[in-house]
C-alpha cells in the first residue's frame, strides 16, 4: 500500500496536467467571443463526453487512492492496485463510455507518455493479481462489501441493521414482486417508515433524523441490493423533502416535512412530459389562477409510484408568455391515493401504467391533467417562476442517492454471480476457479469499490455545504455504468440459466438497465459535467 500511495502521488498530478491540457484544447475549440458556444460544443459533443469521462476517471483514482490510505489489507492492497492500474490504462487506450463508444485522448487533441511511476502502476492489473482477489472474495462470501467501505463504525452500524433487514424482508421476496409485476407491498413502506428511511435526512426539527447525506447513501445502498424498487422509495421523499427545504416557505416546511418524515404521506415526482425528455424548460403542462387557486392542464410521463402517493411535487408552465425555463413554477399537489381498481381517484387526473421491462416495484405511469386543481397555498415558497431553480438545487442530492442505487445493485450481481460460481461445477470444479471468471468478479469488486468511494466523497461534500453537482453527476454517471457491467458479467456467468426468468439475475441485469437513463441519461450526464468543467 505505501508502494502504491508514494507512486499514485506522482501520478495523480500528471493526470491532472493530463485533464488541464485537455480542457484547455477543448475550451479553444467550443469557445466563440470569450464564451463556450453551445452549437459548438454540441457540434464536438463526443470530445466534450471524453473530457467528462477523462475527469471523472481522474477523481476516481484520487478517492481510491485515498480509501487505500484509510484501510489494510490484502484484499484492498489489490483493488486499491488493480483499480489504479485498469483505470490508468482505460485513460491511455480508451474509457469505455458505452459498449460501442471510447473516450480517447485522440477525441481532446492531446496525448500522455505514461511517467515510469505510471507504468509501473500500469502493470498492477495482472491475471496473478485478479486470480488471488477472486480467490478472496470467494473467501469472503457474505461479506457486506468486498474490501472495508472505510467508513466511521456508526455508518457501518446502519449498513449491517439494514443490511439484515433487507436480507429478511425484501430479497426474498423481490424477485417475486418483480416476475408479477407487482406493487412493492403496503406493509414494506410502513416498515421502511419505521426505520425512518423516509426522514433520514430530514432535520430533527421538522420529525426527520436528521443524518447526513452519508447515511443515505449506505441505507439506499443495502435497500437497492435487495430490490432497486424498495431503494427507491427513499429517492420520492429525498426529493421532495430537499425541494421544501431550500423553496419552501416556512408554513410549508412546517406542514408538510413531519408528514414526509413519518411515511404518513408518500410523495412523487411529476417532471418529465412526452417530447421533452431532459428539456425540462421546454415543458408545455400549464396551471392557470383560478381565485385563489391553479388548475392545471396537460399531460406527463414515466411518473413513477404514482397512483398511490398523497402528494406531487408537480413542475408546470404558469406564465404562458415563456417557452423556457423562466416561467415555470413547482407545485405541492394534493391527491387521493388510488386502488387497483381505481388508481387515480381524484377529480381532473386520470391515468395509465407504462409496462416496463424492469424497475417495476412501484410502477411508471402516464397521467393526465385536465381542469386539476392545486390549492394555491401549495405554490411551492409562494412565488411564481421558481420551479426551475428549486428543482435544480435537488439534483445534487437526487445524483448521489441515484449513484448508491446503482452500488446496490452491482453488489447484488456481484454476489449473485459469486454464488453461482462457487456452486456450479463443471469439468470437474467450480466455474469460480476458471481465470475468465475470476476475471469477471475481481473487475466486478475493484469497480464497485471505486464507484462506491466517488459516491461517499460527493455525499461527503455535499454534508459540509460544499457544491458538489461535478462530483454527484460523475458518481452517477460511473455507477449507472458500473452497474450496468456487473449485471451483465454476473448474468455472463450463470450462462444459459441467466437467460432464464426464473434465476434473480435477469430481473437484476433488467433494473440495472435504467439507472443509464433515469435522473439524466448518461449523455446528458456528460453534458452537464463538461459545460461545468469548461467554465
Amino acid at each position: 500500500m505505501k508502494d502504491l500511495q508514494h507512486r499514485s502521488d506522482a501520478v495523480l498530478s500528471e493526470l491532472d496536467a493530463l485533464q488541464d491540457r485537455a480542457t484547455t484544447a477543448l475550451r479553444d475549440r467550443v469557445t466563440q467571443d470569450g464564451r463556450v458556444d453551445p452549437a459548438l460544443l454540441d457540434r464536438h459533443q463526443h470530445a466534450a463526453h471524453a473530457l467528462s469521462w477523462l475527469a471523472t476517471y481522474v477523481l476516481s483514482l484520487r478517492q481510491l487512492q485515498a480509501w487505500a490510505a484509510r484501510v489494510e489489507g490484502p484484499m484492498e492492497a489489490l483493488i486499491a492496485q488493480i483499480g489504479m492500474a485498469e483505470y490508468l490504462t482505460q485513460i491511455l487506450g480508451g474509457i469505455p463510455m458505452s459498449q460501442t463508444e471510447f473516450a480517447r485522448l485522440s477525441d481532446l487533441g492531446v496525448t500522455w507518455e505514461p511517467s515510469e511511476e505510471a507504468r509501473a502502476l500500469m502493470a498492477g492489473n495482472s491475471p496473478e493479481a485478479r486470480a488471488e482477489l477472486a480467490a478472496q472474495i470467494a473467501r469472503n462470501a457474505g461479506a457486506a462489501t468486498f474490501g472495508a467501505s472505510g467508513l466511521d463504525a456508526d455508518l457501518e452500524m446502519i449498513r449491517d441493521q439494514f443490511r439484515r433487514w433487507t436480507d429478511d424482508k425484501v430479497a426474498p421476496h423481490a424477485h417475486g414482486w418483480h416476475m408479477r409485476d407487482e406493487l412493492i407491498p403496503m406493509e414494506i413502506i410502513e416498515e421502511l417508515a419505521g426505520l425512518g428511511v423516509f426522514g433520514l435526512t430530514i432535520p430533527e426539527e421538522f420529525g426527520g433524523l436528521g443524518m447526513p447525506k452519508a447515511a443515505m447513501v449506505v441505507v439506499s445502498e443495502e435497500l437497492s441490493r435487495g430490490y432497486i424498487g424498495v431503494g427507491s422509495l427513499g429517492t420520492r421523499s429525498e426529493i421532495a423533502a430537499e425541494l421544501i427545504l431550500c423553496g419552501g416557505t416556512e408554513a410549508q416546511k412546517a406542514q408538510w416535512l413531519p408528514r414526509l418524515a413519518s411515511g404518513e404521506t408518500l410523495p412523487t415526482a411529476v417532471f418529465t412530459e412526452p417530447n421533452t425528455g431532459s428539456d425540462l424548460g421546454s415543458l408545455r403542462t400549464r396551471a392557470v389562477r383560478d381565485g385563489d387557486d391553479w388548475v392545471v392542464t396537460g399531460n406527463k410521463t414515466w411518473i413513477t409510484h404514482a397512483a398511490r402517493t398523497h402528494v406531487m411535487t408537480l413542475l408546470a408552465r404558469t406564465d404562458p408568455d415563456t417557452t423556457d425555463y423562466r416561467g415555470l413554477s413547482m407545485f405541492l399537489a394534493e391527491k387521493t391515493p388510488g386502488t387497483d381498481a381505481d388508481p387515480f381517484p381524484t377529480p381532473g387526473m386520470t391515468g395509465g401504467e407504462i409496462e416496463v421491462l424492469g424497475y417495476r416495484g412501484m410502477k411508471e405511469y402516464e397521467l393526465g391533467f385536465d381542469g386539476f386543481r392545486v390549492a394555491g397555498a401549495n405554490l411551492l415558497g409562494g412565488e411564481t417562476g421558481q420551479g426551475f431553480k428549486q428543482l435544480m438545487q435537488t439534483f445534487e442530492s437526487a445524483r448521489i442517492q441515484t449513484a448508491a442505487r446503482a452500488i446496490g445493485v452491482a453488489q447484488n450481481a456481484l454476489e449473485l454471480g459469486l454464488r453461482y460460481a462457487l456452486d456450479r461445477r463443471q469439468f470437474g470444479k467450480p466455474l469460480a476457479e476458471f481465470p475468465r471468471v475470476a476475471d469477471k468478479l475481481a473487475m466486478m469488486a475493484v469497480e464497485i469499490m471505486i464507484a462506491r468511494q466517488l459516491t461517499y466523497f460527493s455525499a461527503w461534500e455535499k454534508d459540509h455545504g460544499r457544491r458538489c453537482d461535478l462530483e454527484a453527476g460523475m458518481a452517477k454517471l460511473l455507477g449507472a455504468r458500473v452497474a450496468w457491467s456487473a449485471a451483465d458479467n454476473a448474468l455472463q456467468i450463470h450462462g444459459g440459466n441467466g437467460f432464464a426468468l426464473e434465476y434473480p439475475i435477469s430481473r437484476v441485469l433488467c433494473d440495472a438497465r435504467i439507472l443509464n437513463i433515469f435522473e439524466g441519461a448518461a449523455e446528458i450526464q456528460a453534458q452537464v459535467i463538461a459545460r461545468r468543467l469548461l467554465g
